[in-house]
């Protein structure tokens, strides 16, 4: 009897694994693997030319660089980098497509990491505004109004390109022995109905977000996009594409002003959006960036202090501690979005970042539910404040849009210091 009940439990949890979707089942993890360790993805959409200038991309923390075919990832494996490539799987199984020939090209070598799907695929055929330009919708927002054009166009594009997309994704699965992770990006604002149907089969989500204009400045919102494809993605990893360039690089106006990120508002964006649960950050754009100009620095600073802490960025975030606000006036005012906590443990070691989302001072922020570590200091990395463990908790304070990182010793900083302060 004891073996029958066994034989129909486990012909039981078979089923029920069965009926579980295939993406649910796996549990990507969204890091990368070598072959000591898990990494955090920090990824880096330019290539450049010189090696020189790809290992400082490697000294600096960066761990993945995209790379189109064989060529590009040998000179990434002498880097101590990974790969990913582009795959061009709406092309599907087509035997004259380059899709099978790209997969059979690269699929053995040992620094590719990731397959990427086509770009953007579902806002090119839905809001991207070259529709209007080229005359296919009559005007610039009329996707947004949901027009009866916009709808039935969407839903005929979608219909004609899913089909040849997933068989590509098919072809790809049977290919590649290691059944490396396929990641799709998408446009911040891409329609959820097409993203869900684009995500069948893919591990990993995500999409690119670049908030940093000349009139307007909004870094804070990667935490909404973050969320909104944690979202869509249905426990899927979400890696986030972040800001490497001035809007002006693109399309300079007659003024050819040059608007970058501040390091304190590409810090900002990094931890934003791995406290609301980024498994990777990317930068694009950086090819667009003169190699002498401080931004540049900045970002690779930005890299280096991230990656001295990879220990803390693969682990979980550590359950009931968290991040209270006492406000001199009693409650939070209305409109603020708060601050945001990333609370990580490696070993005996701790992490405690705290990202202020508003463009005003919080003054009362308090970190709850860490009596384990009562009496013990904490130190702030890149800047002067400790702080003592007292009651399970500490106090410290906030300006605008300032992130302060404590930990359990300051052996977590990063060797890369400059362009700290560029504005």
């Amino acid at each position: 009897k004891a073996m029958k009940a066994t034989f129909f439990l486990c012909a039981g949890l078979l089923a029920l694994a069965s009926a579980v979707p295939a993406a649910a089942q796996r549990q990507p993890s969204g890091f990368l693997h070598n072959q000591w360790q898990q990494l955090f993805p920090l990824g880096w959409y330019e290539l450049p030319n010189d090696d020189a200038e790809l290992r400082t991309l490697a000294e600096a923390g960066v761990n993945l660089v995209r790379c189109r075919h064989r060529a590009d990832l040998d000179r990434a494996r002498a880097a101590d980098l990974m790969g990913w490539v582009p795959l061009p799987l709406e092309q599907g199984a087509d035997e004259k497509g380059g899709l099978r020939q790209l997969v059979e090209a690269v699929k053995d070598h040992p620094a590719l990491a990731v397959w990427e799907g086509p770009d953007e695929i579902v806002w090119n055929f839905t809001a991207y505004s070259g529709l209007y330009r080229s005359g296919v919708y009559r005007s610039a927002d009329e996707w947004w109004q949901q027009t009866p054009l916009a709808v039935q166009r969407s839903e005929a594009e979608a219909a004609r390109i899913l089909p040849r997309y997933r068989e590509g994704l098919q072809l790809v699965r049977r290919l590649d022995p290691k059944r490396r992770p396929i990641w799709l990006n998408e446009a911040a604002q891409s329609d959820l109905k097409f993203v869900r149907e684009f995500l069948t089969g893919v591990d990993i989500t995500g999409c690119d977000i670049y908030p940093i204009h000349d009139t307007n400045r909004r870094p804070w919102v990667v935490a909404d996009y973050t969320e909104r494809y944690k979202q869509a993605g249905q426990g899927r990893p979400v890696w986030m594409v972040l800001q490497g360039f001035s809007w002006h690089e693109l399309k300079p106006p007659k003024d050819k002003t040059l608007v970058y990120p501040s390091f304190a508002e590409s810090r900002l964006m990094a931890w934003a959006s791995i406290a609301h649960g980024a498994k990777g950050i990317l930068y694009w754009g950086t090819e667009f960036v003169p190699k002498t100009a401080p931004f540049r620095e900045s970002l690779l600073t930005l890299a280096s202090e991230l990656a001295a802490l990879q220990p803390f960025l693969v682990a979980r975030q550590e359950t009931g501690v968290k991040v209270v606000l006492v406000e001199s006036e009693g409650r939070p005012k209305e409109g603020h979005r708060g601050v945001s906590l990333v609370a990580r443990r490696s070993g005996r070691e701790w992490l405690m970042v705290l990202a202020n989302e508003d463009e005003q001072p919080h003054l009362g922020v308090e970190v709850i539910g860490i009596g384990r570590l009562n009496g013990r200091e904490l130190e702030q990395l890149y800047g002067p404040e400790n702080v003592t463990v007292k009651a399970g908790g500490f106090v410290t304070r906030l300006k605008p849009l300032e992130v302060k990182a404590f930990a359990t010793s300051r052996k977590w900083e990063g060797a890369r210091r400059a362009a700290r302060e560029f504005q």
